[in-house]
């Protein structure tokens, strides 16, 4: 099952995966919500699903789905950095994590291998976790954010106003106010142009 909010994309990937003889496309969606909906109607052992979408982010959508039907393998799509979001994937149920940049072989490579029950780890992941593993010091403070938290940060630090990211998330604005301000006391800033340097500075984001 393919879930990502971009036609293309989803056009992209079936293209991709018609041209194997082992892995049939069964369902596609293109938001949060026809993820979980997917994963209660549609059969499939492997579900493609992005991260960002417009209406449910995808972490969270994971974790719900990997609660109501941990069965189901679900494999992480996103435009973002294995440093970003791979370990919270990872860490919520996903059993892999893909840059949508990867070569049209890796994303074959990586369905084949968690249909066998493994996990998939990218050569790069693979050196995040080793980080993470061996390092002694302190977590970055931006660690210490839940899942909502951090994706509010991140679009923060896009530029986005609280306004745009409440109207992005279906939240309201007082609730963005309220990650925004837990955000900045979490980890020790005072505005959003300290923050937007903080992702700078720790190349959560490029300048």
């Amino acid at each position: 099952m393919i879930v990502d909010d971009h036609a293309i994309v989803r056009e992209g990937l079936k293209q991709i995966l018609a041209d194997t003889d082992d892995i049939v496309v069964t369902a596609e969606g293109e938001n949060g919500l026809e993820a979980i909906r997917l994963s209660r109607t549609e059969k499939g052992d492997i579900m493609l699903l992005d991260i960002t979408m417009p209406d449910k982010n995808g972490i969270e959508v994971l974790k719900q789905i990997h609660k109501e039907k941990p069965e189901l393998a679900i494999l992480m799509l996103s435009m973002h950095r294995e440093d970003q979001y791979a370990i919270r994937s990872l860490k919520a149920g996903a059993v892999g994590y893909l840059n949508k940049q990867s070569a049209p072989n890796e994303l074959v490579k990586a369905i084949r291998q968690v249909a066998s029950g493994n996990k998939y780890i990218s050569p790069v992941l693979a050196q995040e976790l080793a980080r993470h593993v061996t390092e002694d010091t302190q977590k970055a403070p931006h660690e210490s954010l839940s899942d909502r938290e951090f994706q509010t940060l991140m679009m923060i630090a896009g530029g986005k106003s609280v306004s745009d990211i409440a109207t992005e998330l279906s939240l309201s604005v007082k609730t963005v106010s309220e990650y925004r301000s837990r955000i900045l006391s979490k980890m020790s800033l005072k505005n959003n142009a300290e923050l937007m340097h903080y992702a700078i500075r720790h190349k959560l984001v490029t300048e």
